[in-house]
């Protein structure tokens, strides 16, 4: 076996001259012309009908493929062809059906092995019976663990009228190829006239009718799927993007069906992607767009979902995927919440990723994809998503799940390049291949989408659950959902959870231009049907409820707040605090005018009717003088300040303020030919007429000062001991003070005495 280094560049260069079908490796001439015999055909074989036009040639094509791209094309065909009955058996494909796939850096050889697989599981039964019907299985010595190889190489076989490979003398060689090869090129006569009478047999205008209906309309649309890729904000921009295409001879249209040549148009679902025709995907590399990660080419399928989470993404949150993706898929969606948080710069997003079912390989090139996209925010979780819960430090802040799971791939029109794209599971191509999946594994798919939007509903801090599918089965799509919200429903309901634990169906994201007004508008579900313009695929958004809005009486919403002590006494006849308070400033304005004249006269009058009986009482002592003196002057300034609001003049003259009693003439408070005072106890006040204000505490006795206005000048005398100097006053008689009776408090906005300060006070004398 001779090996050598440059398979890719062989493979690309014979894969250009393939004349096939996107999506298909089927020749789609309808040329007439027969088959030449070929010149060492035997002479029995003369009575060959003339081939039909399947088998023709249209002169290029005749290369096929490296002798590697047969090899791992065998081995996935043996691992998903299906393996019939023993009585039905018509070949038999060895026991191995457990082979691990050679390891193949190179993309573009995988897409062609894969292709080729596929192309193969399709048509099994129509190539078992070419191999019966031209004795090639029975006569020709080939071991069963080599017939799956015999199945692929034939199939291409055909597919290239049944020339020979020209095979490239540095095309690495594969010994076990070149046999099987030897032993169809001897064969070829018959197995061409063997396919001949299959066709006739079943009336077969081409061997594509001999496929199922739904298969054969995908194989259609594959052909004329056009390209879609969207733009990296990592890396670029939409006008940088545009000014490029521009600048290479690209045009912008309005609308997908206005694609034609070097045109290309905006999305109508997602702005940030772009649509090309099928034919450019060469064209395009030439721009760098591709190869510099500023676009990337991605089924449109698969870019819904990152667009549904960015619109649904709060300011400050996290996103979760969790399912089938790919490093796309995972690239997109953090370039799309990177951008839409930019301005934000105290929290950019971060996108967690479980990879648990993922191998070490596949992690890191995951990583790898993530890295050259230019995205910062990603990070991987290896744990099994069933295991995580509200209470992991690291998902405090998701917000929105991403949930695409493996599903049937049902949608899509060409599954080879979707599955390999989006890392899906190789094992449905052979139920993909026959038109329909099994229903094991349908029901298999079904459980496990169950658990896992089961499990995404649980988490008390997600506000959305974005559910995402490429099939077109009804048990994978709205059954699902369905049953899912009303498993969250039945769970909050027996756990006592509040009701803005539920979920509910939240409209698409995504508007149909195409059907204005229809009735699929008002459909809770947003579903794309495959064409020949895009797969198809299903996406449903899942919002928690908000909190519920309770309805109360206005008698009810005044009870509840007075319970919690917002209000004062509500729904009470009591008088709240600041109602009180105003009243009994409002009636301390009333009494005030009334009653600061008949206490200052009262006052005054006993004054000078004491200072004319005794001059024999002196002081106690200059100490207790000295202490009651600054009381003294504290209460005398109260008292000028009172009487300068009722207008009462520094000489003691007496006005008539308004509403007040008739005027009254005033004594001198003070006699200038006495050297004493005597102070006697001042006699209550008569109560007032107004209506006395209950207060908010208990009554304490108040004892009523006598105030005394002593002007310096007449006390020469008199001055504060200072400087060391002891100092002198004059003597005063003085008499004890008892208890005045109840009265009217005044209010602290009346100007008089403050009630604290007659409580704490003590009295003089």
């Amino acid at each position: 076996m001779v090996k050598n280094k440059n398979i890719a560049g062989r493979l690309f260069r014979s894969s250009m001259y393939k004349t096939k079908k996107a999506g298909s490796q089927i020749a789609g001439s309808k040329d007439l012309t027969p088959l030449e015999k070929p010149a060492d055909d035997d002479d029995d074989d003369d009575d060959i009908p003339a081939i039909s036009p399947e088998l023709q040639t249209t002169g290029q094509g005749q290369l096929g493929f490296p002798d590697r791209v047969y090899l791992l094309a065998s081995v996935i065909f043996q691992k998903n062809h299906l393996e019939k009955p023993a009585a039905h058996r018509l070949v038999n494909y060895g026991k191995e059906r457990g082979l691990s796939l050679p390891e193949v850096k190179d993309e573009e050889m995988q897409r062609t092995s894969y292709e080729l697989a596929f192309n193969t599981l399709k048509y099994q039964d129509l190539l078992e019976d070419i191999l019966i019907d031209s004795c090639f299985y029975l006569t020709q010595p080939m071991p069963d663990d080599q017939m799956s190889l015999v199945a692929v190489m034939l199939y291409d076989f055909q597919d290239r009228k049944f020339f020979p490979r020209e095979c490239q003398g540095e095309d690495e060689i594969v010994q076990e190829v070149r046999d099987v090869e030897s032993y169809l090129l001897r064969f070829k006569t018959k197995l061409a006239a063997s396919l001949a009478r299959c066709r006739i047999k079943h009336d077969l205008l081409s061997i594509e009718c001999i496929l199922p209906e739904s298969v054969k309309m995908k194989q259609e649309r594959s052909s004329s799927l056009p390209l879609y890729a969207w733009i990296n904000t990592q890396r670029s921009s939409l006008d940088e993007v545009r000014s490029v295409l521009k600048r290479a001879g690209f045009s912008q249209v309005k609308s997908i069906g206005q694609l034609e040549d070097q045109t290309f148009c905006q999305d109508s679902h997602c702005g940030d992607l772009l649509v090309f025709p099928a034919q450019l995907k060469a064209q395009l590399y030439t721009t760098k767009l591709l190869s510099d990660y500023k676009l990337i080419i991605q089924d449109k399928s698969c870019t819904l979902g990152p667009n549904a989470v960015c619109s649904l993404l709060p300011e400050e949150g996290d996103v979760l995927m969790v399912g089938c993706f790919s490093g796309l898929t995972v690239s997109h969606t953090a370039s799309l919440i990177a951008e839409k948080h930019k301005a934000n710069s105290n929290y950019q997003p971060t996108v967690y990723i479980c990879v648990s079912d993922r191998t070490n390989a596949e992690r890191e090139e995951l990583q790898q994809a993530v890295t050259a996209m230019g995205c910062k925010n990603v990070k991987l979780i290896s744990e099994v998503f069933q295991s995580l819960d509200g209470g992991d430090k690291r998902l405090q802040r998701v917000r929105v799940v991403l949930l695409t799971p493996k599903c049937s791939v049902s949608a899509v029109s060409n599954p080879v390049d979707f599955i390999l794209q989006e890392k899906g599971d190789t094992e449905l191509l052979h139920d993909l291949s026959q038109g329909s999946i099994a229903q094991s594994k349908l029901e298999a798919l079904v459980a496990q989408q169950r658990k896992e939007i089961d499990h995404a509903l649980k988490f008390p801090k997600v506000l959305a659950v974005v559910y995402s599918t490429c099939s077109s089965y009804q048990e994978e799509n709205e059954e699902v959902v369905s049953r899912a919200l009303e498993q969250a429903k039945a769970r909050s309901e027996q756990e006592g959870e509040p009701k803005q634990a539920n979920f509910r169906l939240s409209p698409s994201p995504f508007s149909i231009p195409d059907h204005a007004g229809a009735p699929e508008e008002t459909d809770p579900f947003f579903m794309l049907e495959p064409s020949e313009h895009s797969n198809g695929c299903f996406l449903a958004v899942l919002s928690r409820e908000p909190e519920p809005v309770v309805k109360e009486a206005p008698h009810e919403v005044l009870v509840r707040a007075n319970a919690k002590g917002i209000l004062d006494r509500i729904g009470s006849k009591k008088v709240t605090r600041k109602e009180q308070h105003g009243h009994t400033n409002r009636m301390a304005k009333t009494t005030h005018a009334r009653t600061s004249q008949s206490h200052l006269s009262v006052s005054i009058q006993s004054k000078n009717q004491e200072s004319k009986g005794s001059n024999s009482t002196t002081l106690c002592g200059h100490q207790e003088f000295t202490n009651s003196r600054q009381s003294l002057q504290g209460k005398a300034k109260a008292v000028r300040l009172q009487s300068s609001k009722n207008t009462v003049s520094s000489s003691f003259s007496s006005s008539k303020p308004e509403n007040s009693a008739p005027k009254k003439s005033i004594p001198p408070v003070l006699s200038t030919t006495t050297s004493t005072t005597t102070l006697h106890p001042v006699p209550p006040p008569a109560s007032p007429a107004t209506p006395v204000v209950r207060p908010r505490r208990a009554h304490q006795e108040v004892l009523k000062p006598v105030v005394l206005v002593l002007p310096p000048v007449h006390f020469p005398d008199f001055f504060p001991p200072q400087h060391g100097r002891p100092g002198r006053s004059p003597s005063f008689n003085y008499s004890k003070w008892r208890p005045a009776a109840q009265s009217v408090p005044l209010s602290r906005s009346s100007g008089s005495l403050s009630k604290d300060a007659m409580v704490k006070s003590r009295p003089l004398f």
